[in-house]
């Protein structure tokens, strides 16, 4: 099983929608996914629990508990395991980069976002774990060319030594609609929010699981399916 932890020390990052489209997206593709909710709003599970369909399982714990949350995960013979973790707690979400085999870190285009990210990116270092930043909510490109806003945060973002996923998350309304439902954007109809979200899964499950993983998109009518190559 492999363990991947959303963080965001800072409020409205958008964290949480993209821990529930990471745990979504792996379960799309037939992976059997638990997601360990320690966020004490539990937004991470009201979002699934208001799936329609078979969904990724959801555990609520606090952050001292998600060590025993992920021994009982490989118990029960989980492929994934998304923490969310809750903004502001540092404790919370020291324990999560500790058991994780990857931190995605959730960060906005904007200088404060930026700055209250050093502060994360100081306990990654501090504990040596695997880490990369995914930039949500980004302005839209124009003709190619990204936002002065973008640019200057990517420069910015650059400069704390930890990777940036290619793919960024643009500030798209459908990711927020999918979710109302507990569904991922790979299962609506958004061309563009699916494309991001399966990129942005692809790339995240090669660094995880450490295999290629095909670039596919899902719609209404689309069946789950195991899209993993290879072993």
């Amino acid at each position: 099983m492999r363990t991947i932890a959303t963080i965001a020390l800072k409020g409205g990052s958008g964290k949480t929608t993209v821990a529930a489209h990471l745990a979504l997206a792996a379960h799309l593709r037939g992976l059997k996914t638990v997601v360990v909710d320690t966020d004490p709003q539990r937004s991470a599970t009201q979002v699934l629990q208001a799936r329609a369909a078979e969904g990724p399982l959801c555990v609520t714990t606090a952050g001292e508990g998600v060590f025993a949350a992920q021994i009982a995960a490989v118990g029960s013979g989980m492929d994934a395991m998304i923490i969310d973790t809750a903004a502001g707690a540092v404790e919370d979400v020291t324990q999560a980069i500790v058991v994780a085999d990857l931190t995605v870190l959730v960060v906005r285009p904007t200088l404060i976002d930026i700055a209250a990210t050093v502060r994360s990116v100081d306990i990654i270092r501090r504990l040596r774990r695997p880490a990369t930043i995914v930039v949500n909510q980004a302005p839209v490109a124009r003709d190619g060319v990204e936002p002065p806003s973008v640019a200057r945060a990517l420069r910015a973002l650059g400069l704390l030594r930890i990777a940036v996923t290619p793919v960024l998350l643009r500030s798209r309304t459908a990711y927020q609609a999918a979710l109302e439902t507990g569904r991922s954007v790979e299962e609506g109809f958004d061309v563009n929010a699916k494309q991001e979200m399966a990129a942005l899964w692809g790339h995240v499950g090669r660094l995880v699981f450490g295999q290629r993983v095909a670039e596919t998109t899902f719609g209404d009518d689309d069946e789950q399916a195991r899209l993993f190559a290879g072993d």
